[in-house]
């Protein structure tokens, strides 16, 4: 089976857990996911079977977005609310000021990665690191938050949707905006409602694939991750040459396109450019 499923991970499961399982459940090893998950996380998790996986690579760089309960007056060592509180403060904020400081979060700013993240330092993982009490620094990285708007105001709690470019930590971001605050905050609780082209309403619930006896029916056709490209059909001859890895005369607009057959096979990810289509990346049969 080929294809991409889109799961709706529950609250406890890590996205390796939820992969472990799928194996089993498609009866193949062949199977990676896009975009990690913390454990305490749900929501859009896709998983990539089969042929499926040569996508993986194109979804690191999928936008997201999220709806996440920040908690302000408590600081944590994890940025999340289970963690270890390190501070905990009165809060005394308006909404008119929380609003406020939203401001400076919008945009193309500096984020500094958690310890308790997968990332990598001299080839340790900072979490690794974390657990064994030690703490290393981090260079902050350029992210960028698209749309950054609050949902719900209650004082101590807001609740927030976040739409976001790849290497954003919402955990990380709610610590800063408590700090910005002066009063320190933390994530409670983190919802991804999208991810890349595929949203919540698509999803199925990991139950609901372990209890099946059909999962293909949830699988998507890899050409779905693409559909933000347009469409072209390719003659015979050019088929031939795409199949062969080599680029053919299209005279078409510059830019990225979805390949099919005369059948309706989907044959690649292409580039045009100068006339000139090209392979990004092949999804045929072999």
């Amino acid at each position: 089976m080929n294809g991409i499923v889109i799961v709706d991970k529950p609250e406890g499961w890590t996205s390796q857990d939820v992969t472990a399982r799928l194996r089993r459940v498609f009866n193949t090893r062949r199977i990676g996911h896009g975009g990690t998950l913390d454990p305490m996380a749900t929501g859009v998790l896709p998983v990539f079977v089969g042929r499926a996986t040569r996508g993986v690579e194109f979804f690191e760089h999928a936008e997201k977005m999220y709806e996440a309960t920040l908690r302000l007056g408590i600081s944590t060592d994890t940025e999340d609310i289970t963690g270890a509180v390190l501070e905990q403060k009165e809060v005394a904020i308006s909404e008119q000021e929380f609003l406020n400081i939203l401001t400076r979060f919008r945009g193309k700013i500096q984020q500094i990665p958690p310890m308790y993240s997968a990332l990598k330092v001299n080839g340790q993982k900072l979490c690794d690191l974390a657990r064994k009490g030690k703490e290393v620094e981090r260079q902050p990285r350029e992210i960028e938050i698209f749309r950054l708007e609050c949902l719900e105001f209650s004082g101590e709690t807001a609740r927030l949707l976040v739409h976001c470019s790849k290497g954003t930590y919402i955990r990380t971001l709610c610590k800063d905006i408590g700090a910005a605050l002066g009063c320190g905050g933390c994530m409670a609780s983190l919802r991804r409602v999208s991810a890349g082209e595929y949203r919540i309403e698509e999803s199925v619930p990991l139950q609901t694939l372990l209890e099946t006896e059909e999962p293909e029916q949830y699988l998507r056709t890899v050409d779905t991750m693409f559909r933000q490209f347009p469409a072209v059909t390719l003659t015979p001859n050019q088929e031939k040459r795409c199949r062969n890895g080599n680029a053919f005369t299209l005279p078409i607009a510059d830019g990225t396109y979805r390949a099919y057959s005369q059948s309706g096979e989907f044959l690649m990810l292409a580039k045009v450019e100068a006339g000139i289509m090209s392979t990004v990346k092949s999804f045929f049969e072999v």
